[in-house]
């Protein structure tokens, strides 16, 4: 396994790493933990999850009931921010909710600190400096060590950059965004700025919800048992007209090398230097497998720019 510094961190994550969203919700406790044990015997150290997974908590506590002694063996990534009550009172990135949300995931989560604190999205009605002189807060205490964000548009990462420094406060150190060969949005302003600001890319949905598995054919119905069976709104979102075209583009350059399209949805990802680790989560150990073989295939130059023509 490739082991990678979370931008320009010290913290060391697998290349590869398990996102945690399926605990509690796709997966029971006892197939949720033969994916965990899969992954750390396989190498993987990055383990993201959300306190509103699952039902709101239900990922968090899967971990905090499987993990025990194998806690300290592994990069433990939660978020913050998206709503954890149906009244609205439990969400944002005030200074009164994030004290009261990292003890509920310390909690959930049986851990007395959390290696990578998100927060999830950013809060229009909460000033920058308030959040960041939290969560510095909480780095300084030790329930924290790193601090991260998802879905900040390139304006917000340059406001939380400016301000962490202006402040001499802990800086963010990482950011989660949807990047994918069929979802490349984020190259316009947002990597850039991940770039200029030395965070660490931490991408979702990089097989597209599935779309870049190979396992669905254009004009066939969805398999039963998939995603896009269980949620048409996903299909919808993914399976475009555009998108079914290129995934066979795509499917068709892996196969001329000997791969399969999962493998360069992978390697293309972990070719890109932004990306710290590629998040993909798994319902059965044997996905976790299929997961840390992906990023073994080294993408040249040439079959780089080939991908661009493809997708771009």
């Amino acid at each position: 396994m490739q082991i990678r510094n979370l931008g320009g961190s010290g913290l060391r994550v697998s290349a590869v790493g398990l996102g945690c969203n399926n605990f509690g919700q796709r997966t029971d406790l006892e197939t949720s933990r033969k994916v965990i044990h899969k992954a750390i015997d396989l190498g993987i150290t990055l383990f993201d999850t959300a306190d509103m997974y699952s039902g709101m908590g239900g990922s968090e506590t899967v971990l905090g009931e499987v993990l025990g002694d194998r806690r300290k063996d592994i990069v433990l990534a939660t978020k913050f921010s998206k709503p954890m009550a149906t009244d609205g009172t439990k969400q944002g990135a005030s200074r009164r909710y994030i004290m009261s949300a990292v003890e509920a995931s310390l909690k959930r989560m049986k851990t007395d600190y959390i290696d990578l604190y998100q927060q999830h999205d950013f809060d229009p009605l909460t000033p920058m400096e308030e959040t960041l002189r939290a969560l510095d807060d909480l780095v300084r205490q030790g329930k924290v060590l790193y601090i991260g964000h998802s879905n900040f548009p390139a304006w917000r990462i340059a406001e939380a950059e400016f301000i962490a420094r202006a402040m001499n406060v802990s800086r963010f150190v990482s950011c989660q965004d949807e990047y994918s060969l069929v979802a490349r949005g984020i190259e316009k302003d947002r990597l850039p700025a991940t770039t200029e600001y030395k965070l660490g890319l931490l991408p979702f949905f990089p097989l597209a919800s599935g779309l870049l598995t190979g396992k669905y054919k254009r004009g066939s119905a969805a398999p039963d048992h998939t995603r896009f069976a269980k949620a048409p709104a996903l299909r919808d979102r993914f399976a475009t007209p555009r998108n079914q075209e290129m995934v066979e583009k795509l499917q068709a350059f892996a196969e001329q090398r000997g791969h399969t399209v999962l493998e360069l949805a992978f390697s293309w990802l972990a070719s890109h230097p932004q990306v710290s680790s590629v998040i993909a989560g798994a319902t059965r150990p044997e996905q976790i497998e299929q997961n840390v073989k992906a990023i073994e295939w080294k993408l040249s130059a040439e079959e780089m720019a080939e991908i661009d023509g493809i997708t771009k």
